[in-house]
């Protein structure tokens, strides 16, 4: 359990300065004694509330709201007067509220960001702070920092440059950090990178909050992240950096060039590989196949689509395939056609997965050509498993393995319903985005999101417990085969390849003991490893419940 300031010795706000506190505000659930002592008296309605009382009342004033924009705000609204009660209802509610939090929803928000802001909930770091970006990190309130999600917004889930408003995912990140693995808040920092942005209408936009200039880039986009890192590091010393939603050609560069320097890991390419790589392991526990027997095709060929492709083909090498049979089972599919050796223009990071064959200019001419086990979408090119697609899969496959992982909603390559009407109900289907329930023949099918949310927590709270040195991606693959391995028969017997998000928090505490073990095997970790590694984890789990203040 974190702790935090009980009593006034310890340096605790009183009176309309404790209200103010979102991390220590408990509204109308403050008790007559807390009342008296804590100088809040009058400041209040006379009756106190129980947080069960409190929690009626935000799902009632949620629940009446017609538009899940406006259910963004309310909920972002009550994250910055009152954060334990807010991951209490994130927690106690996690299939009704993480979409209105994050995806699909906060997309939406992003892009209408600088309409809706009421107050900020993280850091803007721009280039005007260039020479003094360790000096403005110093102005965050909180300095036991553990963990730093940050974005430069260039590429914004399947929405691109949003420049500025793309705050909303580090902030939307960390609730989940909290929510679904236990980090307390205050341990948690949101930055959003203001490099500019090439949005025009943005830049046109009176009410856009960011820098009204163009993208920096090159040296001088190099130079602003290196200071920024560093500066990290200088205020709060080993904390963990997750890179998120940054464009593929700085994303994997990036990663390459800080991740042996401090600790730190890319969500879009390492988590969204976990997290695939484990849907992949749950399928086949309802097909019967071996992963060294899969041939991927990816619609796409971004930091997604090569993160899984490694993941996946270090899986198959484990098993006993060399490398380069490995890879060779991984195929990516982008907007010139199907990625192959003859091309004269690759980016580097296509090139491992650029194999001998004949150009194909059409994605189900790929499936057709290449009979692939398994189709992940990835582009964020809503609708390209289209019906031909999706019954030239399940020709080929008794079980074909079908990824919609674009998001938003708006994105996705099919629907649920579409992928398993097609298929006839054989569909192994995963999305990047929540679906509702599917009836096929009689049976009905449960899909649920492949959502980076199942690894992400887990992975950074246990680099945070072991005090990790670097994210590696053995972790992540302990992190795949963890969260595979809590995939109950009852969720497979109906189509589910995840587990209940109501389990979310046991998921991630199981992830984070996989992550720290390697940690700890690998000398990795700044500390001792504790007796019982499991407890000593969930021990520092955030509970998001009420503590006496006196």
């Amino acid at each position: 359990m974190t702790s935090r300031p009980t009593n006034l010795n310890s340096g605790m706000p009183t009176g309309m300065a404790l209200l103010h506190d979102p991390a220590l505000n408990k509204g109308t659930g403050f008790t007559e004694r807390e009342r008296d002592e804590l100088g809040l008296q009058g400041l209040l309605p006379p009756t106190v509330a129980t947080q069960d009382e409190q929690e009626d009342r935000i799902l009632e004033n949620l629940r009446r709201l017609p538009d899940d924009l406006d259910k963004y705000v309310m909920l972002q609204a009550l994250r910055n007067r009152n954060e334990t009660l807010f991951i209490r209802v994130v927690t106690d509610y996690p299939d009704e509220i993480m979409p209105l939090i994050y995806t699909p929803t906060v997309g939406l928000a992003c892009q209408r960001y600088g309409h809706i802001y009421q107050q900020s909930s993280g850091m803007f770091i721009s280039t005007n702070h260039r020479g003094r970006i360790a000096g403005v990190l110093r102005n965050w309130p909180r300095r036991d920092v553990a963990i730093i999600v940050v974005t430069d917004g260039e590429r914004i889930l399947g929405l691109g440059d949003l420049g500025a408003n793309g705050m909303g995912i580090p902030v939307g990140k960390l609730s989940l950090y909290t929510a679904c693995a236990g980090i307390d808040p205050i341990r948690c920092l949101p930055v959003l990178l203001d490099v500019g942005t090439n949005n025009a209408s943005f830049l046109a936009d009176p009410l856009y909050l960011g820098l009204k200039r163009r993208r920096i880039a090159g040296q001088e986009y190099n130079a602003f992240l290196d200071e920024f890192l560093s500066a990290t590091q200088e205020v709060f010393p080993g904390v963990v950096i997750q890179f998120e939603d940054f464009a593929t050609q700085n994303a994997f560069r990036l990663l390459r060039a800080y991740r042996d320097r401090i600790c730190t890991f890319n969500d879009d390419i390492q988590g969204t590989a976990a997290v695939a790589l484990a849907g992949i392991l749950s399928a086949l526990r309802i097909s019967g196949g071996q992963i060294t027997d899969q041939k991927l095709l990816f619609m796409g060929a971004g930091e997604a689509a090569v993160g899984i492709s490694n993941l996946v083909s270090s899986a198959m090498t484990l098993e006993g395939l060399s490398e380069q049979e490995s890879r060779q089972r991984c195929w990516l599919f982008d907007s010139r056609g199907l990625v192959v050796k003859s091309r004269t223009v690759l980016a580097d990071h296509k090139l491992p997965y650029a194999h001998e064959h004949a150009a194909v200019g059409e994605f189900v001419e790929a499936v057709r050509t290449l009979k692939p086990t398994a189709i992940i979408g990835v582009a964020a090119i809503a609708g390209t498993f289209t019906e031909e697609v999706v019954k030239a899969m399940a020709q080929i496959n008794r079980r074909p393995i079908i990824f919609a992982l674009s998001n938003p909603t708006s994105q996705s390559e099919c629907t649920a319903d579409e992928a398993y009407r097609w298929s006839e109900g054989r569909a192994l289907f995963a999305a990047g985005s929540p679906f509702e329930p599917v009836t096929v023949n009689g049976k009905t099918l449960v899909p649920r999101q492949g959502n980076n949310s199942y690894i992400f927590p887990g992975v950074g709270l246990g680099a945070i417990a072991s005090r990790a040195r670097h994210v590696t991606d053995e972790m992540f693959f302990a992190a795949a085969r963890s969260l595979a391995a809590q995939v109950s028969d009852q969720d497979l017997e109906q189509g589910s390849l995840y587990p209940s998000l109501a389990r979310v928090r046991e998921v991630s505490a199981n992830i984070a003991t996989a992550v720290a073990e390697v940690a700890f095997a690998r000398n990795l970790a700044a500390m001792s490893r504790p007796a019982d590694l499991a407890e000593h984890i969930r021990g520092q789990m955030y509970d998001p419940h009420y503590r006496s203040y006196v």
